[in-house]
């Protein structure tokens, strides 16, 4: 009787042992909450200053954007791991062309938000205005668990200003 007991514990033990899965641990990083902007390639050399506002939520932050050159990442490859895979890979910058420029914020929410762009062109002269109304995307790198990643980003172009994809 007593092995049954114990064979019925064990069973029992490890049945439990293997429902009880600790939940991935998230990351400790905090998200900005800020509005970014990408002056497209062909418009940048035109561009010498950025002014950007920003409304949601009934609140309003605007600023003149310090504006930098943009880069891209270029894939340098992996070295081959010691058992095989993949084992050390590394990746460069390399500009393209681009200028690039954040507005904070207080706050950053998954409802709509309007941003509008002003600035000055190289000669001096006013850049048009430019408004753009989308909602912001809300994504959750690390898992449902980890919380909710919110980001507004756009480009300025010729064209206009848009959401960027």
């Amino acid at each position: 009787m007593r092995k049954l007991a114990a064979a019925a514990v064990l069973v029992l033990t490890a049945v439990l042992a293997a429902s009880c899965r600790p939940e991935a641990a998230c990351p400790a990083i905090a998200q900005a909450s800020v509005v970014s902007l990408t002056v497209d390639r062909e418009y940048a050399p035109t561009v010498r200053a950025i002014h950007l506002a920003a409304c949601q939520d009934g609140r309003c932050k605007e600023a003149d954007l310090d504006l930098v050159p943009g880069s891209t990442a270029v894939d340098q490859g992996c070295e081959p791991g010691p058992y095989g895979g993949d084992g050390v890979c590394s990746a460069t910058s390399s500009p393209d062309g681009t200028l690039t420029g954040m507005l904070m914020m207080e706050t950053l929410s998954a409802s709509r938000i309007e941003v509008t762009a002003t600035g000055t062109d190289t000669a001096g002269n006013p850049l048009p205005a430019r408004t753009a109304a989308f909602t912001p995307r809300a994504a959750h790198p690390f898992g449902e668990q980890c919380g909710t990643f919110i980001t507004a980003s756009v480009v300025l172009d010729a064209a206009g200003l848009r959401q960027a994809p």
